[in-house]
């Protein structure tokens, strides 16, 4: 045996048990807090101890050297294995390739000492690179060591990247292990020139490490000795958080150290003086009676942990844990010398009669609680909120805004030159502007400068060559009168008095060297130096589309007249919080009566204030009274409309929620503002900040905390990166756990000193934020405001004295006290559930009318930001979740999420369908996977709908507002997103990304998971990461197979779809914009798929998406054959011929009529099945408009003007405008119906015993006749007109029949496939069910079927495939469909069904589907009968038909109803 096998085979199967026991209860007694000795000690535990010997006090390890012969493969563990008591050993030598060969050498470590490891490979000529890492246990994840050899780097957070260093033809590379802890090192070989990856026979290769040899045998070193050691080298590993298998293998590295030194010749009591003084212990716990050591270390652990609970579990520091561990040794041996016996000790600590002293401790943190709260049980239907949100057309007309003086001066020079405007912006300074125009002429930049201030004015400039340097300008390029300075010219403004009607100070520069790229400056007026919020100004030369500000147009989706107001007045609300709120007081009334698009505006406006793109405060002195007494004012206002517009109360919540109480809004949200604004008043918008910025986007811990003060001491240590190192590993942050992040920290600060101060302002700023969400300080703050305070009050509240809220539910007090005292827990699962029962006992309240809404709601508004911050903190614990786990987080986060907003019937059924998850899992149900999936995938969808209604909402507002005043185009491009990813909705996706690979490895689930499903053609292109190619043009339509995407990527400009093995969020950046630009995204879980893909780089692929798969097939040929037009058109297909129909005679005919010459393949098929399908299966009667009938009523003399009119625009679509397509379908409808027409289909219809709309009155036939227009007016929509000019059809020889028949009102409708589409398997039936009607099957609406496959040989044993996710169902009264039943469907060679309009006569309900209370889903015998039918239908109508079939049906009251066939294409 091996000695590293040896090792682990003894280690696992002794050493583990008995440690994990005996930590266990260490933990709990003596180091509550960190990792190492992670608590987790119960009354099991106790126990445990109690009847478990600890046997690993010996180590005897066997060690036995392998040979090493060269590149194989080994079986087992492929490893080198080395003889411990040597120096240096060739460990291994491998034959690379031709004369190419590896050898590595590893030199044994003495005690204390580290591994080193030397890798060398001869007769190479490439840029060879290690990509390797530390390996513990062959199954873990890899370790990356933290001490690394130069020019490493940290690759993709998962492996380390180290260049070899060249001699000629040789490359060698030292490696030096100093962490026992790990085993071996794992390692391929790439060279970087050549693009190739050297393996051991396809593996990676693996050297073990030796471990020290001759440890003496037979020794045991005392228990507390080695807990001792192994807290030393947890804290000079900086605390990091170990996993249990770790705290093993820590545990037992400490053992060996101390066995090493007493290997060397330390006593016992040498080490033990040593470690208590290592650890500053006192005097006592230095001469301890040697007699103590006859008490059991386990006992002495299990009454540590009893002294522990009695004093409260209080979070005692290292020194207090040792005295506590000997204190409890001490009450023992008491004990011993009182005559009793061990075993007695044994039998009186189970029963709790050992006498202790302890005090209770005050218990401010409780990290080791194991407090529940008891929830209600609650329908969560009684959270249902339906409101109809509309926006209301503007009541009152505005005038356009009169333009400023320096405005109208603008515009004059724009008219005035013939130039182009490269640039135009404008600044706000104070209650004046300053302007900027930008003009090009040839090879000449012109720059004109014009503001209103009163007093003369300086511009103090220079020139860049690279954005934001400093430049002198050249002497011929200064105006008159400038005056050059070092790296600077001022020049002053000159009064322009051209027009009589205003006067402005101007300034105009001209630039001949292209060389330069902008120009900062600033300016000087009255003694003072004007700034951009701080900041030089700064204006570009350049034209840079991606940051051009956008073109707001007319206001289009805005309460328009609202958003120019509030632009008019921002130079009043600059002056201070007091005028901002004021003003909006007086257009809150305003906003009311412009609906969700009025409340939009002002939520925009307040949010610009919120994140600092707008001045706070101008030169203006205002008492805080006078801002509260606004504030009051404003969130008084909003208060009253909360309660009497329950449609508005999402928007009104954001807005109070921006304006806050103190002016501060929702610290939680702050947390993302205030890092932007950092970045950008500092600029520091890369490196380290710019990681830092998207893991605190991702989600915010309490480590930011430690980082945030980690960068105010490096900085306050004149940037010494020693000082930020420090400061992270004292509180237990290493290198590894920055990278550990979701969003990982790679970088060190890199800052500039002219940074410092700005830096050391806004850092101190945000720490204050930063504190306030991970220390509670905002919940506790907004609770005590409804509790109250005592009269005397308490710190900063002396003499104040706060009324409680009256009329709250029982119990209340109680649950708020225990959400403060779990405010800080490390395990979050118990505090999620306090915040959100006590959500839910606020809930009815806060739709009543009470004198203190308003300080309820702003309770409310803190639990969620509560509840978003500590779901985003107990990402960690999930880590090693179980499914379950993870499933109720997410119930948790959905139930959140669900009580913040107006509509949320779809988010209450995704909510009820998860618990329905949770409880099939528990039960045992095969399928939980499988329906778990089918909720997930729901619940995606909710949220990318709300994150779209976001979008519409408020982006077209945020977007007009920002272009008026002069907004950071940065910050408004990303507003909604911005307010998407900061709200619930982006923590809840964040733990659906968790659980959907677990769901799909379960369920054997598909390859693709669909997050922009959008048909493209285009070149494929594959890149590493989509991040390296973001800002490329493509010149041609390229489809861009991505390996890496994290989520905050832009989409190249020319790419039509972006497909990859990473799983992006689907709220994350490079989701909306895939969907915002019409881009295909997708993400493969199929390495197969990938690899085919990534083969056919190069190539021109056609994408299909459905809303679960990709299809995709090569093009032949080049791109020009998918113009615009033929991409919709979808394909390449031959021509086929029609045969026009003639009118013959007849209006109406009855099913018994249906012949070729009169109506299409659809209604013979159905005319066909009646009589000859089994009694069961039932056929809907039917009678029909046969072809020729809409030529004949358009050659009426009743609409002769309507065929001249479609005369016209078929001329005009002949031509090519493909834009009389719509003005056609219009056109139709305006034909009126021959009264012999009417007759016919009257007759027809009554005497086939369906039932005539027109017997309920002359508007019910209006509506029917309009359906019927509808279908023929459907010859002309888009895709199927392009469709039938691709296969090169006569468009004109294309005729429509209408099958007319009466609706089944189904509870479920079904499309059976009798050969599986997959597959192409003919024994087997591959068929799709939803509830309601079949437009949403057969439709564009998002979201999977129910699907099933069946035998054909045992069709009562249906086989699930996949559980619907479809959110909506169709459902309708009563009524009379009328069918597209055309000459050109299910022609040979071309698929034309399904290409035209099927209309009901009257309009369907949108009914949202739960799916958690459908018999179809939640009865196993139920689903199986309805399933069991359908394929016996399917099989039956085959059968008859003699040949595969694609059928369409309906489920009535269990019920089969086929509505119509055809050959299966």
């Amino acid at each position: 045996m091996s000695n590293s096998l040896g090792h682990n085979l003894f280690h696992h199967s002794l050493l583990a048990p008995a440690v994990l026991e005996h930590q266990s209860i260490i933990n709990s007694s003596c180091i509550p807090g960190n990792a190492l000795f992670q608590a987790q000690a119960t009354s099991q535990a106790r126990k445990s101890a109690l009847t478990t010997k600890f046997r690993g006090g010996t180590l005897n390890l066997r060690k036995t050297k392998l040979p090493m012969g060269t590149h194989r493969v080994v079986s087992a563990f492929p490893q080198a294995v080395l003889a411990a008591n040597t120096t240096s050993e060739l460990a291994a030598k491998f034959n690379l390739e031709g004369n190419t060969e590896l050898q590595i050498d590893v030199s044994a470590p003495t005690a204390g000492s580290t591994s080193l490891v030397h890798i060398q490979v001869t007769n190479s000529n490439g840029t060879l690179i290690l990509h390797w890492g530390g390996v513990r246990d062959r199954k873990e994840k890899w370790m990356l060591p933290a001490r690394r050899p130069g020019g490493t780097r940290v690759h993709k957070d998962r492996a380390l990247r180290t260049p070899f260093v060249k001699s000629g033809t040789k490359y060698s590379l030292k490696i030096e292990i100093d962490d026992p802890t790990i085993q071996a090192i794992e390692f391929l070989i790439y060279d970087e020139e050549q693009n190739k990856w050297f393996k051991n026979n396809g593996e990676n290769f693996y050297i073990g490490l030796p471990v020290i040899d001759k440890l003496t045998p037979n020794i045991s070193v005392p228990e507390d000795l080695v807990q001792t050691q192994a807290y030393l080298r947890w804290e000079r590993k900086g605390k990091q958080m170990y996993t249990p298998q770790q705290e093993t293998e820590e545990y037992e590295a400490a053992r060996r150290e101390l066995l090493a030194e007493i290997a060397r010749g330390t006593s016992i009591q040498d080490l033990r003086a040593r470690l208590t003084n290592k650890n500053n212990t006192t005097e006592s716990k230095k001469q301890l009676p040697s007699e103590m050591s006859e008490i059991p270390d386990d006992l002495v652990q299990v009454q540590a942990y009893i002294r522990w609970e009695k004093a409260g579990k209080p979070n005692y520091s290292p020194d207090q844990q040792l005295i506590e561990f000997e204190e409890a040794r001490k009450e023992l041996q008491t004990e011993l010398e009182n005559g009793t016996s061990i075993n007695e000790i044994r039998k009186k600590i189970t029963k709790g009669e050992i006498k202790t002293k302890v005090a209770k401790q005050l218990e401010r943190k409780k990290y080791f609680s194991v407090e529940r709260i008891r929830r209600k049980q609650r329908d969560f239907i009684q959270l249902l909120n339906k409101y109809a949100v509309g926006s209301v057309a503007e009541k009152t007309s505005v005038e356009p805004l009169a333009l400023s003086k320096v405005e109208q001066f603008v515009k004059e020079k724009e008219e005035q030159s013939g130039s182009s405007v490269v640039k135009k912006k404008i600044f706000r300074l104070a209650d004046k502007e300053l302007m900027v125009l930008v003009m090009k002429a040839a090879h000449k930049i012109k720059i004109h400068l014009a503001t209103d201030l009163m007093e003369p004015v300086i511009l103090h400039w220079a020139l860049s060559k690279r954005p934001g340097e400093w430049l002198q300008p050249p002497p011929s390029l200064l105006p008159p009168g400038s005056k050059s300075l070092d790296k600077a010219v001022e020049t002053q403004f000159a009064s322009s008095s051209d027009n009589p009607s205003y006067t402005v100070q101007c300034l105009e520069i001209e630039i001949e060297d292209d060389s330069f790229v902008g120009m900062p400056f600033v300016l000087l007026s009255g003694g003072k130096w004007l700034k951009k919020n701080g900041s030089d100004f700064y204006v570009d030369f350049g034209i840079e589309p991606q940051q051009a500000p956008k073109d707001a147009g007319d206001g289009r989706g805005t309460a328009k007249a609202l958003l120019d107001k509030i632009a008019g007045l921002e130079s009043e609300a600059q002056k201070s919080f007091m005028h901002r709120f004021n003003i909006a007081s007086d257009l809150v009334n305003e906003a009311r009566d412009a609906g969700e698009l009025g409340f939009a505006a002002i939520l925009v406006w307040m949010r610009f204030m919120a994140t600092r793109q707008l001045i706070w405060n101008k030169n203006y002195n205002v008492k805080p009274r006078e801002i509260s007494k606004a504030q009051d004012r404003l969130t008084d206002l909003l208060q009253n409309i909360y309660r009497t517009h329950p449609q508005h109360r999402e928007l009104l919540r954001m807005i109070l929620s921006t304006v806050g109480r103190g002016g501060e809004g929702d610290v939680g949200q702050r947390i993302r503002d205030e890092i932007l604004v950092i970045q950008r008043n500092n600029d520091c918008k890369g490196g380290m900040m710019e990681e830092w910025h998207q893991k605190l986007h991702n989600n915010t811990s309490p480590d930011d905390v430690v980082i945030c003060q980690a960068l105010i001491d490096y900085i306050e240590n004149d940037f010494d990166i020693s000082a930020y190192w420090k400061t992270l590993n004292e509180n237990g942050i290493t290198k590894e756990r920055l990278l550990s992040y979701d969003r990982g920290i790679h970088s060190e600060p890199n800052l500039r000193r002219d940074q410092k101060d700005g830096l050391l302002r806004d850092l101190g700023n945000y720490m204050r934020t930063l504190k306030a969400v991970h220390s509670g300080a905002d919940l506790e703050s907004a609770i005590s405001n409804c509790m109250g305070y005592r009269s005397e009050g308490q710190g900063f509240m002396v003499g104040v004295q706060i009324n409680p809220v009256s009329g709250l539910p029982s119990g209340f007090q109680e649950l708020l006290q225990f959400v403060l005292k779990h405010i800080e827990d490390k395990n979050v699962e118990a505090l999620l559930e306090g915040l959100l029962e006590a959500r839910e006992e606020l809930r009815p309240l806060l739709s009543k009318s009470h004198d203190r809404l308003r300080d309820l709601l702003f309770l409310d508004i803190a639990l969620d930001s509560t509840v978003r911050t500590t779901i985003e903190r107990g990402y960690e614990e999930l880590n090693n979740a179980k499914p379950e786990k993870i499933m109720y987080f997410i119930t948790l986060a959905l139930e959140n999420l669900a009580l913040s907003s107006d509509d949320n019937e779809d988010l209450i059924y995704c909510l009820k369908g998860w618990n329905q998850g949770q409880n099939m899992l528990k039960n045992g149900d095969g399928h939980w996977a499988l329906y778990a999936k089918s909720v997930l995938d729901r619940t995606r969808l909710a949220l990318a709908s709300k994150a779209e209604q976001y979008h519409h909402l408020l982006q077209p507002s945020a977007e007009y507002l920002g272009s008026q005043l002069g907004v950071d185009q940065q910050a408004v491009n990303i507003f909604t997103e911005e307010i998407i990813r900061a709200g619930s909705a982006a923590s809840l996706s964040s733990l659906l990304n968790r659980l959907d690979p677990i769901l799909r490895e379960t369920a054997h689930l598909g390859s693709w998971q669909v997050i922009s499903p959008v048909e493209a053609v285009g070149y494929v292109v594959v890149v590493d990461e989509l991040l390296a190619v973001q800002n490329k043009s493509y010149g041609q339509p390229t489809i861009l197979v991505a390996k890496t995407v994290k989520g905050e990527e832009e989409i190249p400009d020319g790419t039509v779809a972006v497909l990859t093995p990473d799983m992006p969020d689907v709220l994350s950046h490079v989701s909306v914009r895939a969907r915002n630009s019409k881009v295909c995204f997708a993400t493969c879980f199929d390495s197969n798929i990938l690899d085919d893909l990534q083969a056919n780089e190069g190539k021109l692929l056609h994408l299909k998406p459905t809303s679960a798969d990709i299809v995709y097939s090569k093009v032949e040929g080049d791109i020009s054959r998918t113009s615009s037009t033929n991409l919709k058109e979808g394909g390449f297909l031959p021509s086929v011929k029609l045969v026009k129909k003639q009118f013959a005679g007849r209006y109406a005919i009855s099913s018994e009529e249906f012949t070729s010459e009169m109506v299409g393949a659809k209604s013979r098929n159905i005319a066909y099945l009646k009589g000859k399908v089994p009694s069961w299966v039932g056929i809907p009667t039917s009678v029909a408009l046969p072809f020729g009938v809409f030529e004949k009523v358009l050659s009426d003399a009743l609409n002769q003007g309507v065929h001249q009119k479609l005369q016209f625009l078929k001329k005009k679509l002949g031509k090519g405008d493909f834009s009389a397509l719509r003005q056609i379908r219009e056109t139709v409808l305006e034909l009126a119906a021959p009264s012999q027409l009417v007759q016919e289909l009257k007759n027809k219809m009554q005497s086939s015993g369906m039932p005539w709309p027109g017997d309920e009155g002359q508007q019910r036939w209006e509506q029917a006749w309009m359906a019927i227009k509808k279908v023929w007016a459907s010859k002309w929509n888009e895709r199927a007109y392009f469709s039938t000019r691709k296969v090169k059809l006569d468009h004109d020889y294309l005729c429509m029949a209408v099958l007319v028949q009466e609706i089944i009102n189904a509870d479920y409708a079904f499309v059976i496939h009798t050969t599986n589409p997959s597959s192409g398997d003919s024994t087997e039936i591959y068929a799709e069910v939803v509830k309601g009607l079949g437009e949403t099957l057969v439709g564009a609406y998002p979201g999977r079927a129910l699907s099933f496959v069946c035998k054909k040989n045992d069709l009562n044993n249906p086989q699930m495939l996949g559980y619907p996710s479809k959110p909506i169902g169709l459902f309708i009264k009563r009524s009379i469909i009328f069918r597209s039943d055309s000459n050109g469907e299910d022609l040979e060679g071309y698929a034309g069904a399904g290409l035209y309009d099927s209309v009901p006569m009257d309009e369907e309900e949108r009914v949202v589907v739960d799916y958690s209370s459908d018999q179809l889903i939640i009865d196993q015998k139920f689903r199986q009968t309805i399933l069991s039918s359908i394929a016996r239908a399917g099989s039956a109508i085959e059968e008859l038909y003699g040949s595969p079939q694609d059928i369409e049906g309906v489920v009535r009251d269990g019920k089969i109803y086929v509505v119509q066939t055809r050959p299966q294409m």
